[in-house]
């Protein structure tokens, strides 16, 4: 059991510290201008625009299958303060670039509710709740003059941050995930989006990475209600530590995790290429826990044809009943905190064979610090998953707001474009091929398609208070004649001529 003796957190980034106008970064400094609010006559010139390039550029719900895009915009309005690299105003930059595509037309739309108390604890303590949901906020992290701060469930350091609404900013997320994993479950949905999700590094009762409440978790344990088996991929840059830890002694999830690994100077420090789970054989868990370890600058081509081969191996013998892949953007280059030389296509790439799969398909955010490559990324994974990716115009729509803060006009910048110069690639072929083999060896020991006897069925998670749903359904009750009215406006639909 060495391998899963207790590391010390390792934080994602140097404390806080007051900056002076002359020491602010670009980052900061670029997205600290307070956006505004558009007027009603502004939102309706936006949405006449995103119509009618919808129209033009031919974008029509994909054929044999629905998907479904769930957020919440009051999660966007969030700040977790000025230095700290997490800009929850990413989503906003990301919905706008969705929407002018025009891809919103070929999707169920939904405004997902905030998770309750309840739906919440399905996974998490209460008494982590509890204190999550009372405790004040603090402008200033308590690791700021005290590097060592004795921090409760870890809250209030600079990694996770005491900021205004944090409750809110939270259920909201993890509204998001099980909204679009009940939409799977229901059959409404084969793909459904979450990019407000993803955050995988929390744990039971305690916050870690930027995280606070694992949304991912939750809406597993959803699916595990209606699909034997959940294959969990995670291609942020950091190791999905939260969700592995969350299904270590099962069989029913498979984590496959692929990230960058530097025990001793990168977050969180797991994650390496021998950590399979349980080391006890009897642990139903064992050899269900794949771990990708990574190194600085490794490219679209080799990614790809590892991703490939991995996961080919792990759905061949675990053969999932649905996919839950979470697609952090800190893994892209260019990322203020990520180190390898991953394009959008590179990236997007893991999205499509997932979907090539053919089962239910869910899709989280994630990390990703650089808002413009966030926005990118996601706009194309969600064009790849209506099927529109081929038809995609490169070129950034002239009536997306923001525009100018994507620097370059187009959606596939290049590396230099990025970087100028692309970071050292540290993965010769020899490691990837030992990966691949390691990987391949672990599988040996899987059982074909586990059984799933009725006991393992997780606690209920349909604990939704009445109020909460007789509240939605008059709100959605008083939009009815607007939705009526889109949808007789046919946009997003193949037409006969």
């Amino acid at each position: 059991m060495d391998t899963y003796r207790f590391r010390v957190p390792k934080p994602n980034y140097l404390p806080h510290k007051r900056l002076d106008a002359s020491e602010k970064d670009d980052i900061v400094e670029e997205y600290n201008i307070p956006l505004g609010k558009a007027s009603e006559l502004e939102n309706a010139k936006f949405a006449a625009k995103c119509e009618r390039y919808a129209l033009e550029a031919g974008v029509t719900r994909p054929k044999g299958y629905n998907v479904s895009f769930h957020c919440n915009p009051d999660m966007e309005k969030h700040h977790f303060g000025q230095t700290h690299p997490m800009k929850p105003w990413r989503l906003t930059l990301s919905k706008s670039l969705i929407y002018s595509y025009g891809m919103s037309f070929a999707m169920d739309n939904y405004i997902s509710r905030a998770a309750t108390y309840e739906e919440l604890a399905s996974f998490h303590a209460t008494d982590y709740l509890d204190f999550l949901g009372t405790v004040l906020p603090e402008p200033v992290p308590f690791d700021v003059e005290n590097p060592n701060p004795d921090l409760k469930f870890n809250l209030g350091g600079s990694d996770c941050p005491l900021f205004e609404g944090l409750y809110d900013y939270c259920s909201m997320s993890a509204g998001g995930a099980l909204d679009a994993a009940r939409k799977l479950c229901t059959k409404q949905s084969d793909i459904a989006i979450a990019w407000g999700g993803g955050l995988h590094h929390a744990k039971k009762s305690e916050a870690s990475g930027f995280c606070y409440i694992n949304d991912i978790v939750i809406a597993i344990l959803q699916l595990l209600r209606c699909y034997p088996r959940v294959l969990y991929i995670d291609i942020d840059v950091h190791h999905g530590d939260g969700v592995e830890e969350a299904f270590f002694s099962t069989d029913r999830v498979m984590t496959v995790s692929f990230h960058k690994y530097d025990p001793q100077n990168f977050f969180p420090g797991t994650g390496a290429l021998d950590d399979n789970g349980p080391q006890s054989e009897h642990n139903p868990g064992s050899h269900h826990a794949i771990n990708v370890p990574l190194n600085d600058g490794i490219t679209d081509e080799q990614y790809d044809w590892l991703f490939n081969s991995v996961i080919g191996k792990c759905i061949e013998k675990f053969r999932p009943s649905a996919i839950a892949l979470q697609c952090g953007a800190d893994s892209l280059a260019g990322d203020r905190l990520g180190r390898f030389n991953l394009q959008v296509q590179g990236h997007g790439a893991c999205v499509d064979f997932c979907k090539r799969v053919g089962i239910p398909l869910i899709l989280f955010g994630g990390g990703g610090y650089t808002p413009r490559n966030v926005a990118r990324a996601w706009t194309y994974e969600t064009s790849i998953a209506i099927d529109h990716q081929d038809k995609l115009n490169h070129m950034i729509p002239t009536h997306t707001p923001w525009r100018d803060h994507f620097r370059h006009e187009t959606l596939f910048p290049t590396l230099e474009q990025i970087l100028g110069e692309p970071r050292q690639n540290r993965n010769t072929q020899k490691k990837l091929q030992d990966i691949v083999q390691h990987v391949t060896e672990q599988l040996r020991f899987v059982q074909a398609a586990p059984s799933v006897p009725l006991q393992v069925i997780p606690p209920d998670l349909g604990g939704v208070r009445d109020d909460v749903e007789q509240r939605i359904k008059e709100e959605t009750e008083e939009k009815r004649d607007e939705l009526r009215r889109a949808r007789e406006a046919a946009i997003g639909q193949a037409m006969e001529y």
